[in-house]
């Protein structure tokens, strides 16, 4: 049965909605890290280091899709509320575009920066030819990769969740199976593992382009776009927060890599690679269902139901906890299976990774929360209070943590940071939703 934006959302609802969403960015995040899986079991630790050294470069430029999924489609589903379809699919149709520029433009830039960022960074010899050689396959992809982060949001806002995930489960099943083929069966090492997901990409990125181009019954398709510069800004104004949470999580494990190697050697960022490739699959959940409410938020706001904003944000919060207790107890049920699925061939690493995820774990009873802040507030058309959420969380407190905490308790003050960080960004969520509570009336 489909479910439209208009609709009144109680619990069950709410989460036949987002369900697709959720399952879309955790498949994504699980293929994703069949890559980590194939090259540190079937190519070497050095290898397994090097991609997770240079990998949150290549995230930062894909994350520009974030910005115009979330942004384009609070803007585009707030239109949609105001009764004006024709001009939302002319929203649709420029903000698609021009994330396809804007893709071209970075992959080109990627290539400039590629070697400079590594070497700076501080890889050399092997882990340097690795980093380069990864980046290297994966840079030609990055217009379809900005393509397949703002499907996954658009699709939502287009009222066709289960597209976007039928297209994530194609392109993850494309990454583990040509993983398999490429690393496992071939040996063709860390660049088959590269094209694999370069690969995968393009499937993420083309296939909804191309059903938008083609559907003629959908509220939302692709056509001629009139240029609205203004409207262009105010997508990447009001998505500024999802991009500058993605590029600051990119630049904090960059830092968090120079201090694991600076006090804990290669180990010290294989295991951190182990504890993100898990981050990103458990923290998916509440990424998946922030992408799915936000239409929905961004629709009623526009039709000013504040009635329906009260009820979201009260229902969200009670599935949010729910999510949250679920997944610190998986996290620490599971930290041993999934530690030795990685890195269960060295003794040391995974002695390490295990007491990292202990520290961990208590994280995700956090984190959930400040994410939907966030994303509540972009789909309230409100980015400046959006952003600085995400600034706080992603950047200012993961930096502070991790340049101080380790001074006082070494390697261990590098994964309680994580934890600290989280514990300051909800402080921050909390403060601004009461503050900005007689402004919107939820």
């Amino acid at each position: 049965m489909k479910i439209r934006l208009s609709e009144h959302f109680g619990y069950g609802r709410l989460l036949r909605f987002t369900l697709p969403s959720m399952v879309m960015l955790v498949f994504s995040s699980i293929y994703g890290v069949v890559d980590g899986f194939f090259v540190s079991n079937f190519v070497g630790k050095t290898a397994f280091t090097a991609v997770n050294f240079i990998l949150p470069f290549l995230m930062i430029l894909g994350s520009v899709g974030f910005m115009f999924g979330t942004g384009g489609g609070a803007l585009i589903a707030k239109t949609m509320g105001e009764g004006d379809d024709r001009r939302a699919n002319e929203l649709f149709s420029l903000v698609v575009y021009s994330s396809v520029v804007c893709g071209v433009v970075l992959a080109g830039l990627g290539f400039l920066l590629l070697r400079p960022l590594a070497v700076a960074l501080g890889a050399e010899g092997e882990m340097l030819q690795d980093c380069l050689t990864y980046g290297t396959v994966l840079l030609p992809a990055i217009p379809v990769y900005v393509l397949q982060y703002e499907f996954q949001c658009l699709c939502v806002t287009a009222e066709k969740p289960q597209l976007g995930l039928w297209v994530t489960v194609a392109s993850g099943l494309t990454n583990m199976v040509l993983d398999a083929l490429l690393v496992a069966v071939l040996g063709f090492g860390l660049p088959g593992a590269a094209a694999a997901t370069a690969l995968s990409q393009c499937v993420g990125g083309l296939l909804p382009l191309a059903w938008f181009i083609r559907c003629r019954t959908g509220r939302l398709r692709l056509g001629a776009a009139r240029w609205d510069g203004r409207a262009l800004l105010k997508t990447c104004t009001n998505g500024s927060s999802e991009l500058m949470s993605n590029i600051s999580m990119s630049l904090v494990s960059m830092l968090y890599n120079a201090q694991l190697l600076r006090y804990a050697g290669e180990d010290g960022i294989a295991a951190y690679g182990v504890l993100m490739y898990v981050s990103m699959i458990f923290q998916a959940l509440f990424v998946g269902y922030s992408v799915g409410t936000a239409p929905v938020v961004s629709y009623h706001f526009g039709a000013g139901n504040r009635t329906e904003l009260r009820s979201l944000l009260r229902k969200s919060g009670i599935i949010l906890g729910g999510f949250a207790a679920v997944m610190f107890l998986g996290a620490r049920l599971l930290a041993g299976p999934l530690s030795r699925l990685f890195v269960g061939y060295d003794a040391a690493l995974l002695a390490m990774t295990l007491h990292a995820f202990a520290i961990f774990s208590f994280a995700f009873v956090f984190s959930g929360f400040s994410i939907f802040g966030s994303s509540f507030f972009t789909a309230l058309n409100n980015g400046l209070v959006s952003a600085a959420i995400s600034f706080l969380r992603t950047l200012v407190f993961q930096v502070v943590c991790v340049l101080v905490l380790p001074l006082l308790w070494q390697v261990d003050g590098i994964w309680v940071s994580l934890v600290a960080a989280e514990v300051m960004a909800l402080c921050v969520t909390l403060t601004f939703l009461r503050a900005q509570q007689r402004v919107y009336h939820y």
